[in-house]
């Protein structure tokens, strides 16, 4: 099993020498380093970029440098990679950067809709069932729009909204078999999210219904711990590896690692 979704200093991990590590003293075949990033240039979404530093478009070049240093200690594949935010009218931008960072691999993350960061819960105490459920629509339509746009190996957490309480168990079985549909038509694939796995919530990503619905569709599956700090991969992997046997996953790397 690789780990493809592991973030660093670079953005809000852990030091990348610790977090490989770590990943070296399991029994990975592969760590992926995938630091947020985002290159919208519309006030509010650079102010927050700014914010928590999800500046990868910055210095891709000197994490890449870091990189190759901890590869000549590490005894497991180091991948280079990135976890881009995306909304649609970023494609232009998110395109040209990614075409110009060449990394070995993409993950795009819907953390947004209506300006609104779906990870916080205050932001929708006070909407009703209905603007909760409108909320839910466009998350589950930008997540379409991601898979169309062709322009990820992978697609981070996919239903990120089940993190959020006021918006938990709002999606139906219609969003997720469109979204189903959407990945089999693309060379985009869900990941095997355990970010939130073994905390009081236990949330793993996607859902029980929303991974048959993938497994109806034939949609493959990758794995990622989305862990920031050393000390959580170890169980995060023991974690996955257990899971994906007892549901009889087949978990498989994003195409451009296959090349």
């Amino acid at each position: 099993m690789k780990d493809l979704h592991v973030h660093s200093n670079y953005s809000d991990g852990s030091f990348l020498r610790r977090m490989v590590r770590a990943a070296d003293e399991t029994p990975l075949e592969g760590i992926g380093i995938a630091d947020h990033c985002n290159v919208a240039e519309r006030g509010s979404a650079a102010a927050m970029r700014n914010l928590h530093g999800f500046n990868l478009d910055l210095t891709y070049e000197r994490r890449r440098e870091a990189i190759e240093r901890v590869r000549e200690t590490a005894s497991i594949p180091v991948y280079d990679a990135v976890e881009m935010d995306y909304d649609p009218r970023d494609e232009a931008a998110i395109e040209a950067f990614l075409a110009e960072a060449d990394f070995d691999y993409s993950l795009g993350s819907v953390h947004a809709v209506a300006g609104k960061n779906v990870q916080v819960p205050s932001l929708f105490d006070e909407l009703s069932a209905e603007e909760l459920n409108a909320v839910v629509d466009e998350y589950f339509e930008t997540l379409v729009s991601l898979i169309e746009s062709e322009l990820f190996d992978i697609a981070a957490h996919v239903d990120l909204i089940e993190r959020t309480p006021p918006l938990r168990g709002r999606a139906t079985t219609d969003h997720y078999r469109r979204v189903a549909r959407a990945f089999a038509n693309s060379r985009t694939i869900p990941e095997l999210n355990a970010g939130r796995a073994l905390t009081d919530a236990e949330i793993v990503h996607p859902a029980p219904e929303f991974s048959r619905t993938l497994r109806e569709f034939d949609v493959p599956i990758t794995v990622g711990t989305d862990s920031h700090r050393p000390a959580e991969i170890g169980d995060r992997v023991s974690f996955l590896d257990t899971f994906a046997a007892e549901h009889e996953l087949e978990l498989v790397e994003p195409a451009s690692l296959r090349e």
